[in-house]
């Protein structure tokens, strides 16, 4: 998982509130078990006309301002509906690092940190100042920095935040689940070869 200390990118306005995981992410496009190639498939049904395909000139990732946007100013209630670990994956794939919203669903949330993805949580009254920062286009670029729990607004002013102190080692370590484990492999292989020597037959 890659390491997420400090970035400092465009900022993408999308109030919608209640944007469950179907909208992040189609059902459809879940056949695959692999975490690349999802970017394209992001927001599908807002993104493309239904009938021809083409790009949805209005919808806010379709801009010009914002076709590299790596942060996400959200409504609430960000993520909810399915359980779908492809949601993580495809905002990953097209680029979000950091998504801000009033609140998540639990286990968005919870996948997204375990896929390098920021979560910020605010109140809303934050929230509209960086909506509103976001919807000045190539300009709306702000600055998140994990480990001093702040981000800094394009006027130079900072809002904090607070993050769960063991996702925010495991985001700055870049740490996943596997990750996790690998730093015990030391306890793992001393475990295992007491085991093999008490009880052989279980690795025959």
């Amino acid at each position: 998982m890659e390491k997420f200390d400090t970035m400092t990118g465009v900022a993408a306005p999308f109030p919608i509130v209640n944007c469950d995981t179907d909208k992040i992410i189609p059902a459809r496009f879940l056949k695959t078990l692999t975490r690349t190639g999802l970017g394209k498939s992001l927001f599908d049904a807002m993104r493309y006309d239904p009938k021809s395909g083409e790009e949805n000139p209005d919808f806010v990732l379709n801009k010009q301002a914002y076709r590299n946007a790596e942060i996400l100013v959200a409504g609430e209630n960000f993520g909810c509906g399915s359980s779908r670990e492809h949601a993580p994956w495809a905002l990953l794939d097209f680029g979000i690092r950091c998504v801000i919203a009033p609140s998540f669903a639990d286990i968005f949330f919870n996948n997204s940190f375990k896929n390098g993805i920021l979560l910020i949580t605010l109140p809303q009254e934050e929230i509209d100042k960086l909506m509103q920062d976001a919807e000045n286009g190539a300009n709306a670029r702000l600055t998140v920095d994990l480990q001093a729990q702040e981000i800094t607004r394009p006027d130079g002013s900072k809002v904090s935040f607070e993050v769960d102190p063991f996702k925010k080692h495991c985001l700055l370590n870049g740490l996943d689940d596997i990750g996790l484990t690998m730093q015990k492999v030391e306890k793992i292989d001393n475990f295992e070869g007491k085991q093999k020597a008490a009880t052989p037959w279980l690795y025959r």
